[in-house]
């Protein structure tokens, strides 16, 4: 008996995390980009942190100084079952200004830069349908991200 539950400990964990999918995306100040993943619907968890940069471990006054060539960005945990990548990709761009470089609202540096940091090739397929979509639409003359 003992291995059966083992063994359905395993199963379940195995489902669970297949359901699970982390986005990593960046739209300025990561406290405002946290805050607002963290009222959706599906996501369990929202981590602030730095990506695309050049130093190992760098610190928030390191970034801040610029030169490290990081973004400030957070990481999205959320359950694929309840809300889809292309779901968080069209709430990533209603909480962005996707028109402005290195600059959201008012925070300015490339550590503001927006930008969709896919893990995969899917994500990557859909991450550039949605910004392909957004271009079409024609509700901005350039986008920066």
């Amino acid at each position: 008996m003992k291995t059966l539950i083992v063994l359905s400990a395993l199963l379940f964990s195995a489902v669970a995390q297949a359901e699970t999918g982390t986005a990593i995306f960046a739209g300025g100040c990561f406290w405002c980009m946290e805050s607002d993943f963290e009222k959706l619907d599906g996501v369990s968890a929202v981590e602030s942190g730095y990506t695309a940069g050049h130093l190992a471990n760098p610190t928030y006054r390191q970034v801040s100084a610029g030169g490290t060539g990081h973004a400030e960005a957070v990481r999205v945990t959320y359950d694929a079952a309840r809300i889809s990548y292309a779901t968080l990709l069209d709430y990533f761009w209603r909480h962005i200004d996707p028109t402005v470089k290195d600059r959201q609202f008012c925070d300015s540096g490339s550590q503001y830069r927006t930008g969709i940091y896919f893990r995969n090739p899917e994500e990557e397929k859909l991450a550039r349908a949605s910004l392909a979509a957004l271009e079409k639409s024609g509700r901005f003359v350039r986008i920066h991200t």
